[in-house]
């Protein structure tokens, strides 16, 4: 587990696509409480650890997760987030290139709890919240792109929704149409960067998560990272 950022009111850590940031149905071990036994063990705790969810990344998504290790830090770092306090860059590897280099997107995302999928609409939509990003066109290789998104709203499944509504599914990503899938069962999509005051001390944090070794395709844009 690559521990990225660590003091008394925060820790933030590199996430592995594949693993779930909080228990679900399939009974894997959840991020969460991976971290918890490692708080535990560093600073020989006593009962039960409290670490809170600031935000979540979905499983086969990769990069940074940050968690609360107090109730205090936790409400605070929440009303960040409500506030769009944090920002947020992701990484996406695609296969088909946008029509513009640099652009904000802007889309009502509606949510399928059945499906577990969002649709993203150009128009409001009853059910539909509004999702919005900026990205902009940072690398290429042969046969893909190397897109940086700055992630504006937290909607479900937001980038992956809006990309693909574009023409530009991210790759490995089948459930938004990229046509095959990762040999890892990931999908080539980064948690890059957050940027934010710290909630007590009150100082500016920036913490940046290198891109799995898992997937080599990352190799190939080593020269923008």
């Amino acid at each position: 587990m690559e521990i990225l950022f660590e003091d008394n009111h925060l820790i933030a850590v590199n996430k592995l696509s594949g693993e779930i940031v909080q228990g679900d149905s399939t009974g894997d071990e959840p991020l969460v409480d991976r971290v918890k036994k490692y708080i535990k063990k560093k600073y020989n705790k006593p009962g039960e650890v409290y670490l809170g969810v600031v935000h979540r990344i979905d499983r086969p998504v990769s990069g940074i997760v940050i968690f609360a290790r107090t109730s205090k830090a936790l409400s605070r770092m929440n009303k960040l987030v409500q506030d769009r306090e944090i920002k947020k860059i992701y990484w996406a590897i695609v296969k088909e290139l946008p029509e513009k280099d640099e652009a904000e997107l802007q889309h009502y995302i509606l949510k399928n709890s059945e499906k577990n999928k969002s649709y993203a609409f150009p128009k409001p939509k009853q059910g539909a919240k509004l999702g919005i990003l900026k990205y902009r066109l940072v690398g290429g290789s042969t046969n893909y792109y190397l897109l940086e998104v700055d992630l504006k709203t937290g909607r479900h499944h937001q980038i992956r929704s809006q990309l693909a509504k574009i023409g530009s599914p991210i790759k490995g990503d089948l459930k938004y149409g990229f046509p095959r899938s990762n040999k890892d069962g990931s999908i080539s999509l980064h948690a890059r960067k957050v940027e934010f005051i710290h909630p007590v001390k009150k100082e500016p944090v920036s913490i940046v998560a290198s891109p799995p070794t898992t997937e080599p395709l990352w190799k190939e844009f080593e020269n923008v990272m």
